[in-house]
């Protein structure tokens, strides 16, 4: 075959291929400038993103108006009103409550929370034996109340025995209502027995926890005759461990008028001032050893010097405290 053969034979054999290779390229160069116009580059990530182009307002309202579209015209943000055809948050019982319908288990069994709920206690803060210069004897203190969290019956009791006699005691009946989270309002009467003839008192007072931590017991009282009381007891409680605790307490007494029938002078009668080192076995049951100071001063003290007494001395005790 001759040159000129073979060459028309190449070329009728690659004309399809050409033609092929020819419409391939026209679509390419076609569809470049779409791509061109239509590709970003991101400039802080190196990626090439295809933006979102927005259609024609004709479009949106067709694509929104149009059959099987989804109308946003109507559409608010989160807090305004709720749409009309929304569900009601209480309508998930289909009408039944706690208090009545159908499943109602009465009043009897209603909720109720712990403030409205009555609770008893009885704390002995001080049940001891006693020994000062020979003389033994024996005291006690506490408290017991019942009630809620707002208010509540208190009974106050106070005193020492002294060879099979009660030399002197101390009772309160009162009504105590909270007016701070950690104080009480306190208002009854108080009885005294003992030396002499037994006197009565109305008393107001307040009972808490002020800061620091100190445990404040103050009253004020006013008895027939004219006569006045105040007495203060402060104490804290000092952790040496989890278990042991090193209980500091004062109590003071004053009284506005002298009543010698019982051995009281006017203005500050009496003092005790202690430690006790206290061991908690448990929260409820704390037996404890200790030393305090009593004293009686003024007119007081000289009723003391005449009954044959020491107006001032120090006393040894022993004892425990417990509650339920």
């Amino acid at each position: 075959m001759s040159a000129t053969n073979k060459k028309k034979g190449a070329l009728a054999v690659n004309t399809p291929i050409k033609k092929r290779i020819l419409a391939l390229a026209v679509a390419t160069l076609g569809a470049t400038p779409i791509f061109a116009h239509a590709q970003t580059h991101d400039v802080h990530s190196g990626h090439t993103a295809m933006p979102i182009r927005s259609a024609p307002a004709h479009d949106m309202g067709a694509m929104d108006k149009g059959s099987g579209g989804m109308d946003h015209s109507a559409t608010q943000m989160q807090g305004g009103s709720a749409p009309p055809d929304a569900r009601d948050p209480d309508a998930y019982s289909d009408g039944y409550t706690l208090g009545s319908g159908k499943y109602s288990l009465g009043s009897a069994h209603r909720l109720h929370m712990s403030d409205e709920h009555n609770f008893a206690s009885v704390q002995i803060n001080r049940l001891e034996y006693v020994r000062a210069r020979g003389n033994e004897s024996a005291a006690y203190e506490g408290q017991a109340w019942f009630g809620g969290t707002y208010n509540r019956a208190v009974l106050k009791a106070e005193g020492e025995v002294a060879k099979g006699k009660l030399v002197d005691s101390r009772t309160e009946l009162l009504w105590g209502h909270a007016i701070s989270t950690f104080w009480d309002s306190q208002l009854g009467v108080r009885y005294d027995h003992g030396t002499g003839p037994d006197r009565g008192w109305l008393a107001f007072g307040v009972q808490g926890l002020a800061p620091y931590w100190f445990e404040v017991d103050a009253a004020a009282y006013v008895g027939n005759n004219g006569r006045t009381a105040l007495r203060l007891g402060v104490e804290y409680d000092l952790l040496i461990t989890q278990r042991l605790v090193l209980q500091p307490r004062i109590e003071a007494n004053f009284y506005g008028k002298r009543d010698e029938a019982r051995e009281i002078g006017s203005g500050l009668s009496n003092t005790v001032a202690g430690l006790r080192l206290k061991y908690e076995i448990t929260r409820q049951f704390v037996p404890y050893i200790g030393v305090e100071w009593f004293g009686k001063f003024g007119q007081t003290a000289n009723f003391a010097r005449d009954a044959g007494e020491r107006p001032h001395e120090t006393r040894f005790v022993a004892g425990v405290s417990f509650r339920f």
